[in-house]
């Protein structure tokens, strides 16, 4: 079992917790943690077997400690994977990984160094669904690939008030990205490659906390594929990712129901069973500690999303076309 720490108890660090506390097959427990508002989260702690710990200083200081999931404001992950690294801790952390190719080429050399695991929490892959469309590039069924479409929106920035670290335009440049569209990203380089340049619009259209609630942008992969994509920071809550193919095209509507249209002949739409994917990213982390299969979202592919992120950031203040690092 993997004693683990949670850094962030805020809302998605409690959702990382809860859905591996108390289960002895996760492979992973959260015995300690930090967070910047102590005092909201300690009934939570306590419920959940959590000790609040002063700091994150404190954090890696623990012996009981064997790994930490950060689940922090998106400008610290770098410099606490760093941290957590050089204290001998296997790391997860949580989307976005970093803000800069530069700084997340440095988290994962840290992590080498210290020879501790990193995985990153981009808990789509997890989806048997998307393990299907995987397989349907691979075996030939689509065949060559011509493009690809994404959409992944949501409410959030309803939410976002001042003095909130989410409404802080560092933090969330190009709107809904970092919590939502960064997902999308990882889903493109995981499903058709390296992404080699990004032309991006983003704007605010109807909120007015210094965020911008509309982001699309048009893509080139390395293979010559397009893609384009979305995301809504201000819309229902949305998925869906496309394959279109010379000789068919799959669509995920949601994280369960896949549709195959063939060029000729019957198509099919299936529906696959809900997956706890928060649960399957930590229990996958917890394999890759304990000696098991390397945790499935390679270091490059890792580093190459911020890079992809990077560049969509200059795109879209430039209003020029950006090569991907």
């Amino acid at each position: 079992m993997l004693d683990a720490a949670i850094i962030g108890m805020g809302r998605w660090g409690q959702t990382l917790v809860d859905s591996v506390q108390g289960s002895n097959d996760a492979g992973i427990r959260f015995v300690a943690g930090c967070t910047g508002r102590p005092e909201r989260a300690a009934e939570w702690a306590a419920r959940q077997g959590v000790r609040i710990l002063p700091d994150f200083d404190a954090v890696l200081a623990d012996p009981a400690v064997k790994a930490v999931a950060i689940a922090s404001p998106h400008g610290m992950h770098a410099a606490q994977v760093v941290a957590a690294a050089r204290a001998g801790k296997h790391v997860f952390v949580e989307k976005p990984f970093t803000l800069t190719k530069a700084s997340a080429e440095q988290a994962v050399a840290a992590c080498s160094a210290a020879g501790v695991v990193m995985a990153l929490g981009h808990n789509r892959r997890f989806l048997p669904a998307v393990a299907e469309m995987k397989a349907m590039l691979a075996d030939g069924r689509l065949g060559t690939l011509l493009h690809v479409e994404g959409q992944f929106s949501g409410p959030g920035a309803l939410a976002y008030k001042p003095g909130m670290w989410r409404a802080d335009r560092d933090e969330s440049p190009l709107g809904g990205m970092g919590g939502m569209g960064i997902h999308m990203v990882d889903m493109f380089i995981n499903l058709a490659g390296r992404i080699a340049e990004v032309t991006v619009q983003s704007h605010a259209k109807v909120i007015d906390n210094g965020l911008d609630d509309t982001t699309a942008a048009l893509m080139r992969f390395e293979t010559g594929a397009t893609a384009t994509f979305a995301t809504l920071a201000y819309a229902p809550r949305y998925w869906r990712v496309a394959l279109f193919g010379t000789d068919g095209v799959a669509e995920l509507q949601g994280h369960e129901r896949l549709t195959f249209t063939p060029r000729e002949g019957e198509g099919w739409v299936r529906d696959f069973p809900k997956t706890d994917i928060e649960r399957a990213e930590l229990a996958a982390f917890a394999a890759a500690v304990a000696g098991g299969p390397a945790y499935p979202l390679p270091a490059e592919q890792a580093i190459h999303g911020v890079a992809v992120y990077e560049a969509m950031i200059g795109a879209a203040a430039s209003g020029s076309t950006y090569r991907v690092a």
